[in-house]
Formats: structure tokens, sequence, C-alpha cells
């Protein structure tokens, strides 16, 4: 995650421009000094078992049903933060990624050897905080549709609106120039920080993830406007910074990551299990496989990885009791089947994931970080005004 710069000549804007960088490093800080927390693993694809990098290093291939298998690292040294990714449904053995703020408005179809195969740019458009992208298939004609999010703000409230962009995927994995439609969103509320995106994949509906202490999953409208702000309203609580998100290709499901672990819903608020995923520098993205019976993790950073974690039977079972209506248009804290049972180890229920996972000592030490960064800014601020 990059910090949005602001033009602004005033001793505020000259302040803030300084204390930027700090606040950036809060999220890195807090890694540095705390393992992923024992609610993050309260559910496994299997017992516990090193990661497959460990596994690799001590000379032991990787074995299916680790918490996270290596699939490959990104080659491509223009991938140097790595901030969505989606599985093409169209392309056998193509994933989609894009990088993070500071980039140009493009994308990278990539195979599964880690090698670029095209690179594709949006005509026209800006790419001004690139925090997430998905992948859908238009019912009528079958061909698949790519949606890349625009909705990083962490100034919260630094920007009027947040855009989503919608491209038709490209039908050959020839590098080419890509025209795109732009929807425009504001949430219901006010202004908000997010970095996950995801699509219905029966309905088409759009939803956007905040990434916040108390986190929300916002709907977007049925019909998307081109001419006017569209308005995203709240529809459940989302995991202490979330960092992406994705529906199953069945809809039955969706999975929102955090930089510590990973939660799998049946509808927003409704917590079917929370998932162990493979320690990562800076985990961004989260996505699918297109069977649905396991999820693609990734990282910012040059030659950043991306693994596979294949989702528990019990989880993949539960998820699947859920209608895609139910788990799409399910109010706030509602079930999305109207059956209580899951496999969640946590005690999650009905619009209480507010914590997403995250022990309070974990909370207790990013608010200490904070503090600290407080403590920081008030020394700039003393030099900055003598």
């Amino acid at each position: 995650m990059r910090r949005t710069k602001r033009a602004d000549g005033t001793a505020g804007g000259r302040l803030i421009r300084q204390v930027a960088p700090v606040l950036a490093l809060l999220p890195v800080l807090a890694l540095s000094v705390g393992a992923p927390p024992a609610a993050a693993r309260s559910v496994s694809p299997t017992a516990a078992a090193p990661p497959a990098a460990a596994r690799a290093a001590a000379g032991r291939p990787a074995a299916e049903g680790d918490e996270g298998r290596l699939l490959f690292t990104f080659k491509d040294p223009r991938i140097d933060e790595s901030s969505g990714l989606a599985v093409s449904p169209t392309h056998d053995g193509i994933v989609y990624t894009h990088n993070d703020s500071g980039d140009s408005a493009r994308f990278f179809a990539v195979g599964m050897d880690g090698k670029t195969r095209a690179t594709f740019r949006l005509a026209g458009v800006t790419a001004r905080d690139w925090e997430a992208m998905a992948a859908s298939v238009d019912p009528a004609t079958g061909k698949g549709i790519l949606w890349f999010a625009d909705i990083g703000d962490n100034f919260d409230g630094a920007w009027p609106d947040v855009s989503v962009y919608k491209v038709a995927e490209p039908a050959t994995m020839r590098s080419a120039t890509l025209q795109a439609t732009r929807y425009r969103f504001r949430y219901e509320g006010g202004a908000r920080n997010a970095e996950g995106m995801m699509i219905h994949p029966k309905t088409g509906r759009l939803y956007i993830v905040s990434k916040e202490f108390s986190g929300s999953v916002f709907i977007a409208p049925k019909v998307l406007r081109t001419d006017r702000v569209n308005l995203l309203k709240r529809v459940g609580p989302a995991p202490i910074m979330a960092t992406d998100a994705a529906y199953a290709p069945d809809g039955s499901s969706f999975v929102i990551r955090t930089y510590f672990s990973a939660s799998l819903y049946r509808a927003p608020g409704d917590l079917i299990a929370r998932l162990t995923m493979p320690p990562l520098k800076q985990a961004e993205s989260i996505a699918y496989t297109r069977d649905g019976t396991a999820l693609l993790t990734g990282s910012e950073g040059v030659k950043s990885p991306v693994y596979r974690v294949p989702l528990p039977a019990g989880a993949v079972a539960s998820s699947a009791s859920a209608t895609p209506a139910e788990a799409v248009d399910a109010p706030a804290g509602t079930a999305g089947a109207g059956d209580k049972g899951s496999v969640t180890a946590s005690g999650g229920g009905p619009d209480k994931d507010e914590g997403g996972g995250i022990p309070f000592s974990m909370v207790a030490l990013w608010v200490g970080t904070a503090v600290g960064a407080i403590g920081i800014i008030a020394v700039i601020a003393y030099r900055t005004a003598r």
C-alpha cells in the first residue's frame, strides 16, 4: 500500500506529506512484532504443517492440503506491488494482477509459471489508487468481464468519490489497450478507505469491503449508472483491516482477506469459518480457483509469491447450503440459508464478526503503534511550527 499524495502547499499539507510515510508503516510495524493470532488459526485445511516455502527449504516438496502451497512467484519486475488478483474465467492457467498506487492503468496476464503472458492498458484511465480486481462472466454472452477498483483512500475522505472500471476480458493473450466503462461511487455515511471488491457471479452485484478497524461490507445498486454517482449501502461487518475479498464461483459464499488470516462467509455478517493463511510479507490479494475448492493469495513486492490454499471440506459443504439469492441480498445480520450450522470454531454469528478473528491483544498492539505514531507526529508538528 503506497500513501496517496495530495497537492497541498499549506503548512497542513506539508505536515501531511511528512507524516504520511510514518502512518503508512503502521501495518508493517504491527506485523513485524506479532505473529498471526491464535483465533486466526481456528480452522485449518489440515493439522498444523509448515508452509510450502519452509518445506522447500528443508528439501521436502509442498504437499496438497498444507495451509498454503507455493504456486508460483511473479517473474516480471514490473509487478512490484501486486494488490489485486483474479483467475481468468475463460483462459485456462491465467491469472490477472495489477500494481498498487503509483503505477499506470495497466494489468498483467500471468501464467502458472509466474511469467507474464501479456500486458493490458486501459484507454483514458488514470490509476489513482487501484486496490482490487475481480473477474466475472456475462451470462448473456459467456464472455469474461474484468473489474478494477480504484478505491484506495488513505486519508478517509480525500476524494469526493471512488471509481470502478469494467473491461471486457481480452480474447487473446496479446498486449493491447482496452476500452473501459467507469462507474463512480460514494459511501452511505461518508467516505471510507477500502481495498476489497467482489462481484457476485450469479447476479453481477458489486460489493466493496472497507479497510478499517471496524470495517464494513457495502453493496452497490443492482443497476450501475455511468451518468451519476452510485450509492454504496452497508449490508454487514468486515474484519479488521480487510485487504481484499472474493466471491466463490457458485455464489454460495465469499471470503475476506486481512493481513493475518481470511474469513469465509455465507452472507454478510454470517461467518462460516476463519481460515489459516500462509505467512506473507504484506498480504494484499485473494481469489478463488475456478472450481471453488481453493483460494489463491498473494503479497506485494518484487518476485512476490502466490499461494494456493485448499478450502476445508467442511467449509465448502457448509457454504454450498446457501442459495445465490440469499447470499447476495441477505440484510446485515441475517443467515444466508436459514441454517445456523457451520464449521467455524470461533463463535461467529450474525453481525458479530467485527473483530475478524483478531484478539484484543492484537487490537491493543495496533492502538499502541498508533499512539507511538501520534507522538512522532507531535514532534514533527512542533519542529514545523518553530
